[in-house]
């Protein structure tokens, strides 16, 4: 599908009150899926500034200008596509504890799912429950999107992730310098 059309395409289906393509809100038993906010970069930004986190993303942790940048590039997403990454917020502290959404930037190759949590947020669930959630959402509001996870090769949560959510890989490729994994999300179940 050509890209440059999405939003003209969409345009029948998209509520005459909203901008968006998809919902500012989705729900799990556990978490919030919501638009960030200013002070969410402070959350955000112990996931850049975290080299365990950003290794297979970019290499490198981030400054808190680049937090910033990042976070308002996700922002700035939603505005240009009708679509982009949430804010992950635990509903029962109200701690903010990474992103999961839609991501399609230019010069992406294809429409991805893709998720960032801080470490110390790792290995509770709240993932995979973030990517289901993304997942029901897109299958009802973007059915002719056909999504992807790109996975650095060497990053096996990504990986394992990827898989407990249904994803199959479907191709290696070069991506931003280095072997990647294109991992496609089922489109329907």
């Amino acid at each position: 599908m050509n890209r440059t059309t999405m939003p003209e395409l969409m345009a029948d289906a998209m509520p005459a009150a909203s901008p968006y393509l998809i919902p500012e809100l989705l729900e799990t038993p556990r978490l919030r899926l919501r638009p960030f906010v200013h002070d969410d970069w402070r959350a955000m930004h112990e996931h850049y500034s975290d080299p365990e986190c950003t290794r297979f993303t970019f290499g490198r942790a981030f400054s808190e200008a680049g937090t910033w940048r990042a976070m308002a590039s996700m922002v700035g997403h939603w505005q240009l596509r009708g679509y982009g990454p949430y804010a992950i917020e635990e509903k029962s502290t109200a701690a903010m504890l990474g992103t999961v959404g839609l991501w399609y930037p230019v010069g992406w190759p294809e429409p991805e799912i893709k998720w960032a949590l801080a470490r110390r947020h790792w290995g509770r669930g709240y993932a995979g429950e973030a990517v289901r959630a993304v997942q029901r959402m897109a299958r009802e509001q973007l059915p002719q999107l056909r999504l992807v996870s790109l996975i650095d090769s060497r990053n096996q949560a990504s990986i394992r992730l990827a898989l407990a959510v249904g994803a199959t890989l479907e191709r290696e490729m070069e991506f931003a310098g280095a072997p990647y994994h294109v991992y496609r999300h089922p489109a329907s179940g």
